[in-house]
């Protein structure tokens, strides 16, 4: 699978994550603009060892892009100092913030040839882009949906994406049926996320390339977890679904591409097109 997961893994690492990065707003903690300056240099030698052969150095290399998800994962405490802040918008970012640092632990492993906490390497190397686009990209659009327009359904998004990507992760050490479960949340949490994206649409987006690539975010979200939801049913039940290989093809590919990429680009553009009539630092200064 390494032909279709790299390339992926890559654009998370390259783009994902330092656009994600630079929507956030608010207190900066200590280092946080040195780390994303930084940031596409701590991701090179990561993206190299995807390519080598599982190996001493394809290891080295990966663990210099698991320290830089660390020092991000450590930001999210600092962070929470700065804002005290625990609602609902503040704790998807702050899942954000960590959920790279699983991808980093299971690249280091997976290059290692380790079976970390007995799951094969298969596994390992899809936990990498899992938590690149389902950890990282959906926590965090959760919480700039639930910071730009508060209600009940994008407190649920931020609260669900995040709870939903947690259970997912603890069902892997459970059973299939735990794992079904977290599904089942985390794709209630992203169906919120799909509407709140095309109420933005309508509301915000004034161009038609910002509305053509928030609409295709959230259509391609709501098929892509229907692919999910139907592989976790799948394994635990034995019912007929897509294979690992068929639905990282379909649904982790769609996931990334489709409404991780799409929808962040997006909002950047949704971003620009507002910072010049806002004072200088602002968006570092906002209240969280």
């Amino acid at each position: 699978m390494s032909f279709l997961v790299n390339p992926v893994v890559m654009i998370g690492m390259f783009w994902v994550v330092p656009t994600g990065l630079a929507l956030i707003d608010g207190p900066a903690p200590p280092g946080w603009q040195l780390l994303q300056r930084a940031w596409p240099l701590l991701a090179a030698p990561g993206a190299l060892s995807l390519w080598l052969p599982r190996s001493g150095f394809a290891t080295a290399l990966a663990a210099v892009y698991a320290l830089a998800t660390l020092a991000l994962a450590l930001q999210a405490p600092a962070r929470l100092m700065l804002t005290r802040s625990l609602r609902a918008a503040e704790i998807a970012i702050l899942t954000a913030l960590t959920a790279p640092a699983v991808a980093g632990l299971a690249l280091v492993a997976e290059r290692a040839s380790h079976p970390l906490f007995g799951f094969d390497l298969d596994i390992l190397a899809l936990t990498v882009p899992h938590f690149h686009f389902a950890g990282f990209a959906a926590a965090l659009v959760a919480g700039l949906l639930c910071r730009a327009a508060d209600s009940r359904t994008s407190r649920f998004a931020a609260l669900s994406v995040p709870a939903g990507t947690l259970l997912v992760l603890l069902g892997y050490f459970v059973d299939d049926w735990a794992e079904l479960a977290g599904a089942v949340v985390l794709t209630a949490g992203m169906a919120a996320v799909s509407v709140l994206t095309l109420r933005e649409r309508h509301e915000f987006a004034a161009d038609p390339l910002t509305r053509g690539l928030l609409a295709v975010s959230a259509l391609v979200l709501v098929v892509t977890m229907l692919l999910a939801l139907s592989w976790a049913l799948g394994e635990a039940t034995g019912l007929p679904h897509l294979s690992l290989t068929w639905t990282a093809a379909t649904h982790g590919l769609g996931n990334a591409l489709g409404f991780a990429v799409c929808g962040l680009l997006a909002r950047r553009r949704l971003t620009d097109r507002t910072s010049p009539s806002l004072p200088p630092r602002t968006r570092t200064e906002l209240p969280a």
